[in-house]
């Protein structure tokens, strides 16, 4: 499927510019929408790719910076974490939860109503997934190893709010992944069993964190080969 791309400007309640990488597919008529979390690295050519990816898929996808407050266009190196710090330090739930829905209110007025949005995101943006599943109203989202999401000795986390989530959810974790050890997947999980939510869980045994960017040391062709349809058949699933 053809596909167009481009930046885009989006004003957020706070009075603040975000900007946003579009990918959309060319052919005419209804498409789901997708918001795009990106990683602590911020929407570099990997993130970019990754929303080209589902708009070739039929989806309009949008991937708002994040960081527009500290860091307009910032794209850290994989190799260079210390870079990312301040930005991340900056970040916090309220802020993040209003670009968020400039995002989806932006994602809104380009679809139309009663096209069903989702939301994806990876690491940070696997957090981010997560809140937007408590704040807006989505037809699913998708996490790829969020850190952040239970409680930790420096996160408070998001769990307090689990009766809270609009939206069914799809978890992937690596079982090697260190940034986020066993017990918060299992915080996670039980958290949203507790107050019955929808979700699904999947572990990858041999896989590290950041296993889908293959721009990464910690890339995982076999397990990202193995998330990407499934990722597919839980967002068809809730498009009907």
């Amino acid at each position: 499927m053809e596909i167009s791309s481009a930046y885009v400007q989006m004003s957020v309640n706070d009075g603040t510019t975000m900007r946003a990488w579009t990918a959309r597919p060319k052919e005419e008529g209804s498409h789901p929408g997708l918001l795009v979390f990106q990683e602590a690295f911020g929407v570099n050519a990997h993130i970019r790719d990754i929303a080209g990816r589902f708009a070739r898929e039929g989806f309009v996808a949008v991937a708002p910076e994040l960081f527009h407050r500290t860091g307009e266009g910032f794209e850290g190196r994989y190799d260079d974490f210390p870079s990312v710090m301040p930005h991340m330090k900056a970040l916090n739930d309220a802020s993040m939860a209003a670009d968020l829905r400039a995002a989806h209110d932006w994602l809104r007025g380009s679809i139309g109503t009663g096209t069903p949005i989702f939301a994806i995101g990876y690491c940070l943006g696997g957090r981010a997934a997560f809140l937007a599943a408590l704040t807006l109203p989505l037809a699913g989202a998708v996490s790829y190893y969020g850190g952040g999401i239970a409680p930790s000795a420096t996160n408070p986390g998001l769990l307090g709010r689990a009766s809270g989530l609009q939206a069914p959810m799809l978890f992937f974790w690596g079982g090697r992944d260190k940034h986020v050890p066993p017990e918060q997947v299992r915080a996670v999980s039980d958290a949203l069993r507790a107050a019955g939510k929808n979700f699904v869980n999947v572990e990858i045994s041999n896989a590290d964190h950041g296993f889908f960017c293959d721009a990464r040391a910690s890339y995982s062709p076999a397990a990202a080969l193995l998330a990407w349809p499934l990722t597919l058949a839980f967002l068809r699933s809730k498009s009907s």
